[in-house]
């Protein structure tokens, strides 16, 4: 699997590279959907679908594989897991998805990539949880495609450090040295672009359902739902430095408005311990 040494001239040179490449998925993937092969016939959509969405390059690689073989009969895109399988079907989902190269193979030689592709693969997971909660508190109409527009949120990054660990290595050492550097900057310094600069060109690249691409599109960000995966990405990105990160108070400000939640319950829902709470929350009147 080729991996860039040096940064590529343009963001469609970036497209390009990535899209060349097979896409690993993790090795927990592999050996989940190996142990449902063999009662292929007894299992259904669902577990399947759990699997599917535990592993945001495993629902990558489904999600483009529908893209690629849909019907000329199918008018409507497919943008929830299940709905995806039950497209497919279970014998056709293990005939496509029976050797699938791996994550932690690919990033042997580097256990500090594959370190860091893993915390970006777990902070993906969490985006994607926020960002269900968000949405049931909005009662948005499809839960489930935000869930998984979420979770595909982080999707560049992680392809950054899957075939360019050595540039997304700098990216961290860059920030470690500079605790306040956004990390749009510090790709730009290393890459020459940032990964949301490369998503939407990846999003058409691999064919990803046109519904949702807007969803991924942080410019659109009057758009609730867009704002609502986006303000889940930014409490995750800046939760990973511990509930002292002066980002904080800002994105929980803005959580509460598109919510329209009070404080004390929205704190209880993105689980922050007790004993910090008061910190958030608006001071007391004063007694006359």
């Amino acid at each position: 699997m080729p991996q860039l040494q040096h940064p590529l001239p343009s963001v469609q040179a970036y497209v390009d590279h990535f899209s060349a490449q097979p896409l690993p998925v993790l090795r927990h993937t592999v050996r989940a959907l190996e142990a449902l092969r063999h009662s292929e016939e007894s299992i259904g959509a669902r577990p399947l679908a759990a699997i599917v969405l535990s592993d945001p390059l495993m629902t990558m690689r489904l999600l483009t594989h529908i893209e690629r073989n849909r019907r000329q009969s199918q008018n409507h895109d497919i943008t929830t897991i299940e709905r995806a399988v039950m497209m497919l079907g279970v014998e056709p989902f293990f005939t496509a998805f029976g050797a699938l190269p791996t994550v932690e193979a690919a990033l042997a030689p580097r256990p500090k990539a594959l370190v860091g592709v893993l915390r970006v693969i777990a902070r993906a997971r969490q985006v994607a949880e926020l960002a269900r909660e968000f949405a049931i508190v909005r009662r948005d109409l499809d839960v489930q495609e935000i869930t998984v527009a979420a979770l595909l949120h982080e999707a560049t990054e992680i392809v950054c450090w899957i075939f360019a660990p050595e540039l997304a290595l700098q990216v961290q050492a860059r920030q470690a040295a500079q605790p306040g550097l956004r990390t749009a900057e510090a790709e730009r310094a290393v890459f020459g672009v940032s990964a949301a600069e490369i998503q939407l060109g990846l999003v058409r690249a691999w064919r990803l359902p046109e519904l949702l691409a807007p969803l991924l599109d942080a410019s659109q960000q009057d758009n609730p739902r867009v704002r609502t995966i986006q303000l889940a990405a930014d409490f995750a990105r800046h939760l990973a430095h511990g509930w002292d990160d002066p980002a904080l108070p800002d994105d929980i400000a803005a959580i509460e408005a598109l919510l329209h939640l009070g404080r004390e319950a929205l704190l209880q829902r993105l689980g922050m311990p007790e004993a910090i709470r008061p910190r958030f929350l608006p001071p007391a009147p004063a007694n006359d």
